[in-house]
């Protein structure tokens, strides 16, 4: 299991969920920031999408966790930062090859969709699971080309 530390983050709906995996992951000795929510009072999904997906981003935390309602909200924020890579998984198929195929580095759920033991056992997946590298790298490469050049200036090359 990788014991990288992870910040954890989540919106009202997920706050119970987030709970049971931050005590799940400390009880596998792995170090946690909680970025919030702190309760179930009524909270804006992005803020706390935004504070992981740029820890990530930038290098702080080399993996995140992010937990809303069905996790669609989650995942399109994180996935506006470069270098993010954030896979909404429901199951544990969907987690694995989010790591060896995709080499995610955020895993989104979404806390009024999957139970609290599916959602254990997707964590403890996605983080037992190494990336293939490979194939998929070149594949991720072009992500980061993205991000270097920016989506305007690739369509506008294209065009040419």
């Amino acid at each position: 299991m990788d014991m990288t530390p992870i910040m954890i983050g989540c919106d009202h709906a997920a706050f119970q969920l987030k709970q049971r995996i931050c005590q799940y992951l400390t009880d596998q000795g792995i170090d946690v920031e909680d970025a919030g929510a702190y309760s179930e009072e009524a909270v804006d999904y992005p803020d706390y999408g935004i504070k992981v997906a740029a820890a990530v981003s930038t290098g702080k935390f080399k993996r995140g966790i992010l937990i809303c309602g069905t996790g669609i909200g989650m995942s399109m924020v994180a996935n506006k930062f470069s270098h993010v890579r954030a896979a909404l998984c429901a199951d544990l198929f969907a987690a694995g090859l989010s790591r060896r195929h995709n080499n995610a580095n955020i895993l989104v759920l979404g806390g009024r969709v999957i139970g609290d033991i599916l959602a254990l056992e997707i964590v403890k997946t996605w983080l037992e699971t190494p990336f293939d590298g490979g194939r998929h790298q070149k594949r991720l490469d072009k992500f980061d080309r993205i991000d270097e050049i920016g989506l305007c200036a690739a369509h506008a090359q294209e065009k040419r």
